[in-house]
């Protein structure tokens, strides 16, 4: 249920926090149609936008009871792919998953934490787009993947093993039960990002600017490393067919306000059927970078994380160390999802998920060309597409793999 406690949400680091609207929404027409569409709201109603959401746009509500709500819309304006912004396609996975937790033979342990979804709002009359709004989750948001915040190693570590838990009860899931065998595509996973993703970059990459006519940031090493995907694609019969979530990651979790527990998995904009190693390697991307692969200062030695190589941090304020073994995690995720240890095709995996993370930084740059970028960092956030093609890079060569030697005939 909502929760009705004071209006400032609670987080570790700086969490989820709000401010003034950026993107714009008409208020009094949203009030009016969930005061005929929403049970037990009451006018009028506070609004402020998170700081977070790239993509899409989402909002803080607060009614006159002091009850809290969430609302996720797409972007105002002609979008650049059909695919991208679904709101829609999130209320349906987050429905799903509810009802499934809901059933009296869905033990606790094998719950997938969600916020409960209240409706879906499809008539663009209403603001413009369409939205749904879902319950609020009083709970901790952690930014910096150190948690540096956390009392003790103990804390941090088991942080970690609850961001597990929650994929693998996600992962271990049979999208046919629970009604969206077809909510993903067939075949492959990764043949289908490949080229679904490749046809976006195309599109990115041709973006002006609506004022300088510039060309938006290219993905670096682009070709090249497209060939290499295409040849070393995983054998994904080991995994199955299940839902991921397209960015899961650890500020893309809710935690329990005291318990190191997750109790809600947001921004299921990505999500899909296909291999639930896509989860793992993007959850635990800092292992996959030096901190030396990193720019020596600027947003991008702040935020991004960089684990690999470092020692396990066994202190209270130890800031250049990795929070918990990389080891443990996937043994923890082998154990749940009873895989086998070490997980195959990994660097692939690793590779791509930072790949991809490029080519979303291209749009997100698309985006700030065509003025419709949402986030507070969008113009900041844009200029990840160099970073993030090169680490993706990184990861193979560091494997011993050579990128550049692949077949130039391989097909995309």
């Amino acid at each position: 249920m909502p929760s009705d406690e004071d209006n400032q949400p609670q987080a570790s680091t700086s969490g989820s926090g709000y401010g003034e609207i950026r993107a714009s929404i008409d208020v009094d027409a949203l009030e009016k149609y969930l005061e005929r569409n929403l049970k037990g709201v009451r006018l009028p109603l506070g609004v402020k936008q998170f700081k977070f959401g790239q993509s899409n746009p989402t909002y803080f509500l607060t009614d006159a009871n002091n009850t809290r709500y969430v609302l996720r819309k797409k972007p105002s304006g002609a979008l650049l792919s059909k695919t991208a912004h679904q709101v829609e396609r999130e209320y349906t996975v987050l429905h799903a998953l509810h009802q499934y937790n809901l059933r009296p033979t869905t033990s606790s342990n094998s719950r997938v934490p969600v916020p409960e979804p209240y409706l879906l709002c499809t008539d663009t009359s209403v603001i413009g787009t369409s939205f749904y709004v879902m319950q609020f989750l009083d709970g901790r948001i952690f930014e910096d993947a150190r948690l540096l915040g956390l009392p003790s190693p103990k804390d941090r570590e088991e942080c970690w093993i609850g961001a597990i838990r929650a994929l693998a009860a996600l992962s271990s899931i049979d999208p046919a039960d629970i009604g969206l065998g077809e909510y993903g595509p067939p075949g492959a996973y990764f043949p289908r990002q490949l080229r679904a993703f490749s046809k976006i970059a195309e599109v990115q990459g041709a973006t002006r600017d609506i004022d300088t006519n510039e060309q938006v940031h290219q993905i670096p090493f682009y070709e090249s490393m497209l060939r290499w995907f295409q040849t070393h694609l995983p054998d994904e019969s080991r995994t199955g067919r299940r839902i991921v979530h397209g960015d899961y990651k650890l500020d893309n979790l809710v935690f329990h306000p005291t318990r190191n527990v997750v109790i809600g998995i947001l921004d299921w904009e990505l999500s899909t059927l296909g291999s639930p190693l896509a989860d793992f390697a993007n959850l635990t991307q800092p292992w996959s970078i030096k901190p030396e692969y990193l720019p020596t200062d600027g947003v991008f030695r702040q935020n991004v994380r960089a684990f690999k190589g470092l020692p396990t941090n066994i202190g209270t304020s130890e800031a250049n160390c990795a929070p918990v073994q990389l080891d443990l995690l996937e043994t923890e995720y082998c154990r749940c999802m009873n895989l086998e240890y070490p997980l195959k095709d990994i660097v692939f995996v690793k590779s791509w998920m930072l790949f991809r993370t490029s080519i979303i930084s291209q749009g997100i740059a698309a985006r700030v060309a065509r003025r419709q970028a949402s986030s507070a960092n969008a113009a900041q956030y844009s200029t990840s597409v160099d970073l993030f093609g090169d680490l993706a890079r990184k990861v193979v060569v560091d494997s011993g793999e050579d990128v550049e030697g692949v077949n130039q005939g391989a097909k995309l």
